[in-house]
């Protein structure tokens, strides 16, 4: 049987156009039920048109697609789904925006396959170290907007009747049951506010 040029096209979502994909694959005259096209997400290799593909290449054939990114964005993923196409069903794969990810031989020395798993790796290596410094960054930057007094998260629902309510309970003129009426409160929500309001004796009655 002969092998079969296949094309895989992805694109995020149903507004994005594939056309800029297809173009770059003219070249391989890849007929047009072998070309797979899915508008889904990259997080992961759950796509209808993935899915149809991977049941019909076999050994020996070629999978084109013109970015790595395109395959998604799970690097862990794409290893795998790289792993699973060149070493179980022995198919070849060809990157358009980066000739060095083609598992094609091309010597008796090195072979396209060696050379593309080591690209692959790196690439796999990098994009997980971007992912921890971007987190690591968030972190950083969290860190920072709190020390500036920058508050995350939803903001507490002002009560204009607390500081009144407050101040009297403070000065004994009413009970805690009836301070925390005033503002809509239960108790333990009217001693959570006063302890915020700066009051540390509350300590143990929230």
């Amino acid at each position: 049987m002969q092998n079969q040029t296949y094309g895989y096209v992805r694109v995020s979502s149903k507004d994005q156009n594939e056309t800029r994909q297809l173009e770059a694959m003219t070249a391989f005259r890849i007929p047009k039920k072998n070309i797979f096209i899915d508008k889904k997400s990259g997080k992961n290799f759950a796509r209808p048109a993935w899915i149809r593909m991977m049941r019909k290449i076999q050994e020996g054939d070629l999978l084109i697609v013109k970015s790595i990114d395109r395959l998604g964005r799970n690097y862990d993923e794409i290893i795998e789904q790289w792993q699973l196409l060149t070493k179980d069903r022995k198919a070849n794969i060809l990157v358009l925006d980066m000739p060095l990810l083609d598992t094609r031989d091309k010597g008796k020395d090195l072979t396209g396959t060696f050379i593309a798993d080591l690209v692959l790796q790196i690439l796999s290596y990098v994009a997980q170290t971007e992912r921890e410094n971007i987190r690591q960054r968030q972190q950083e930057g969290i860190a920072c907007a709190k020390a500036n007094g920058i508050h995350f998260g939803r903001r507490e629902t002002e009560i204009p009747a607390f500081d009144e309510a407050l101040r009297l309970w403070r000065d004994s003129a009413i009970t805690a049951k009836e301070a925390a009426r005033l503002c809509g409160l239960t108790r333990q929500g009217f001693y959570k506010r006063a302890k915020k309001a700066g009051l540390p004796e509350l300590e143990q009655a929230v």
